[in-house]
C-alpha cells in the first residue's frame, strides 16, 4: 500500500498557543476578575505567562500524567492553567465548583490531583473538605498578593508569587498527540460523576470542528463572550477554538447576571455569545428593564438543554441575533451537533424554518449519530420514529475513567447518550427526551421537552419543567411546575388551554403547580430529580 508523503506533526494543545502567539500576538483576552474590575492583556501575554506556569508546575514536582485539578471561574488566569497543564504533559482537571462539596472532594480524590488551583470565592469550600483531599499536595490561590485572603490552610501559594519566580522560557514537549490532555466529570448521571478523559488530538480536532462554517464558525473578526464556564466541559471547548481562531476573547469572572452580560457584549463589542438558556433568560430580563440593545452581536449558541422557540423569537426579532442551536455532552467533548439551515429552506415561510431551528441539527464532520430501538436495532431517519441517540466520533468517550464495568458503549462502538431523538430525512436531530424524563402514558411516550417549550411560549411563564407523575390508568401522566413572570397573574386552566391548542388532546397536562422558583443543577439545567422527589406523592386532579 502506497503511503502519503506529509509531514508529520502531533495535534497538541500547546500548537494552539504557539499559532495564537506566532500569527495572532495582539488580539485582546479582556477578563473581569473576581475583584470586580477588568484585566486586559493579549495572546502573546497569555502565551508567555503560560510557559512561567509550566515551568512553576515543573518545580512543584508535576509530573507528566499527573493531574492538576482547577476550581475558578472562566478568566485569563483560568486560561493560562489550561495551556500550562496540559501543554506540559499533565492533565488539566476542571472540577465544577457548584457541585456539592461532598461531590467535589470524590472527583478530586477519584482524579488524584496532586495540585490544585482555587479562585478565592472557591477556596472556603476547598477549605471545608481539605481533610478529605488525600493525593492534593499543593493549592495555589488564583490572585495576587494584595488580594491573598487569609485562611488556615497549610501549603498554599498565592498563583502570583508562583509565576514571578519562574522563568518565561519554556518550550512545549512534542507529546504524543494520543496522550490523556484533560479530564473532566459529568454531573449528568446518577450516583458518584463519572470521568471522561481526553486526548490531545480530540482536543484539536474538536477546535477544528468548531470554527469551521457549518458549526461556530469562530474567525478573527469574532469578538467572542464566553460565559459558559470554562468548567463546563472546557467552557465547551472554546478556550481552544478562540485562539485557533485569532478571535477576541472576553470572560465574565463570576458576574454573570443580566446586566453584567449585557454590559460586557456592549463594551467589548462582542459578535458571539455562548451560554445555556437560563443565562439568556436573564439577559432579556435586564434588556427588557434597562432598554438596551445589542448593536454588536450577531449570533448566539444556546446549548445544555433544548432551546425554547420564544427564545429564538426573541433574540431575532427583538435584537437582530442569530440562534445557532447546539447540542452535546460531556461525553462528547462536548460538540456532537449544530442546527443551520441550508439552501433549499429559503422556500419556507417563517413557521416552516422555524419548526427545522427548533431542532438540534446536524453532527458537525467528526460526529456520527444514529437512533435505535430497545433492541439496539437502528431507526429510520423519517422524522417520526424516535429512539435512543447513540453517537461515535473523534472526540467520542470510548467509556468512563477508571470505570471496569461499563455499559455505556455498545460492542460496535457506538456510545448510548441517554437522550432519546428523531432524525428526519434531512438528517436533521431534534432531541424529545431524556430516557429518564420521558412520559410514559397509556403506552405512548410524552416530550416533556416539547411541553416545555410551549408553556415557556406564553407571554406570562418565565420558566417551566414539565414531569411525570404516577397515574392509576395511565400508568404516567404529566404534570407542568412553573414560574411566572414578574406581575403575572396567569392561572392553571389559561395555561392548559395555551398547551392545548398545539399538541394532542391526549398529550395535554393533567395539572399545572406555580412556584416561585424551579431546582437548578451545577450545569445550570434543570434539576428534574429534585422535581421528581418533590412532587412524588402528587395526586392529580384526573386520578
Amino acid at each position: 500500500m502506497a503511503m502519503g508523503m506529509m509531514q508529520d506533526h502531533p495535534l497538541i494543545v500547546s500548537s494552539i498557543l504557539e499559532f495564537a502567539e506566532r500569527w495572532f500576538p495582539s488580539v485582546e483576552i479582556v477578563s473581569r476578575t473576581v475583584e470586580g474590575d477588568m484585566h486586559r492583556y493579549t495572546y502573546k501575554d497569555a502565551a508567555r505567562r503560560a510557559r512561567q506556569l509550566a515551568n512553576a508546575l515543573e518545580t512543584l514536582g508535576v509530573s507528566a500524567g499527573d493531574r492538576v485539578g482547577t476550581l475558578a471561574w472562566n478568566g485569563y488566569r483560568h486560561l493560562e492553567c489550561y495551556y500550562a497543564i496540559a501543554g506540559s504533559g499533565a492533565v488539566l482537571h476542571t472540577v465544577n465548583p457548584r457541585l456539592f462539596p461532598e461531590q467535589i472532594s470524590y472527583i478530586i480524590n477519584h482524579g488524584e490531583d496532586r495540585v490544585l488551583f482555587v479562585d478565592t470565592t472557591f477556596l472556603p469550600v476547598v477549605a471545608s473538605i481539605r481533610h478529605e483531599l488525600t493525593t492534593v499536595e499543593r493549592i495555589v490561590v488564583m490572585c495576587d498578593r494584595n488580594n491573598m485572603p487569609d485562611t488556615e490552610l497549610e501549603d498554599v501559594i498565592c498563583y502570583e508569587d508562583l509565576l514571578d519566580s519562574e522563568s518565561s522560557e519554556f518550550e512545549w514537549p512534542q507529546l504524543d498527540e494520543y496522550t490523556a490532555s484533560a479530564l473532566c466529570y459529568t454531573s449528568g448521571t446518577t450516583g458518584n460523576p463519572k470521568g471522561v478523559l481526553y486526548s490531545h488530538r480530540s482536543m484539536v480536532l474538536h477546535a477544528y470542528a468548531e470554527v469551521s462554517p457549518n458549526s461556530i464558525g469562530m474567525c478573527a473578526s469574532d469578538s467572542v463572550l464566553i460565559v459558559v464556564p470554562q468548567f463546563h466541559v472546557f467552557a465547551w471547548g472554546t478556550t481552544f477554538a478562540a485562539l485557533m481562531a485569532g478571535s477576541k476573547v472576553v470572560y465574565p469572572g463570576p458576574h454573570m447576571d443580566g446586566a453584567s452580560i449585557a454590559k460586557l457584549l456592549n463594551d467589548e463589542a462582542c459578535t458571539l455569545s455562548l451560554a445555556v438558556p437560563t443565562i439568556w433568560m436573564m439577559l432579556m430580563s435586564a434588556l427588557k428593564a434597562s432598554g438596551e440593545k445589542l448593536p454588536h452581536l450577531n449570533r448566539v449558541v444556546i446549548g445544555g438543554s433544548a432551546c425554547p422557540e420564544a427564545m429564538i423569537r426573541s433574540f431575532e426579532d427583538l435584537y437582530d441575533v442569530q440562534v445557532l442551536h447546539a447540542w452535546g455532552m460531556t461525553e462528547t467533548g462536548p460538540l456532537g451537533s449544530m442546527c443551520h439551515l441550508e439552501p433549499k429552506h429559503a422556500s419556507l415561510d417563517a413557521e416552516g424554518k422555524m419548526a427545522i431551528r427548533c431542532k438540534q441539527g446536524k453532527p458537525v464532520y467528526g460526529i456520527d449519530l444514529r437512533i435505535v430501538d430497545d433492541a439496539g436495532q437502528p431507526l429510520p431517519h423519517d422524522g417520526v420514529a424516535f429512539g435512543q441517540l447513540q453517537v461515535r466520533g473523534h472526540w467520542v468517550t470510548s467509556g468512563y475513567y477508571r470505570v471496569d464495568a461499563d455499559a455505556s458503549v455498545s460492542s460496535d462502538g457506538w456510545f448510548d447518550t441517554g437522550d432519546v431523538a428523531t432524525i428526519d430525512a434531512d438528517g436533521y436531530m431534534q432531541i424529545t427526551d431524556r430516557t429518564k424524563d420521558v412520559i410514559k402514558s397509556g403506552g405512548e411516550w410524552i416530550s416533556s421537552i416539547d411541553l416545555e417549550n410551549i408553556a415557556v411560549g406564553h407571554a406570562d411563564i418565565a420558566e417551566a419543567a414539565v414531569i411525570a407523575v404516577p397515574h392509576p390508568k395511565w400508568d404516567e401522566r404529566p404534570l407542568v411546575v412553573a414560574v411566572r413572570k414578574p406581575g403575572a397573574t396567569i392561572e392553571r386552566e389559561a395555561l392548559l388551554t395555551h398547551i392545548a391548542a398545539s399538541v394532542a388532546r391526549w398529550q395535554v397536562p393533567d395539572d399545572v403547580v406555580f412556584v416561585d422558583e424551579l431546582p437548578h443543577g451545577a450545569t445550570g439545567k434543570l434539576n428534574k430529580l429534585a422535581l421528581r422527589a418533590q412532587f412524588g406523592d402528587y395526586t392529580l386532579p384526573t386520578a
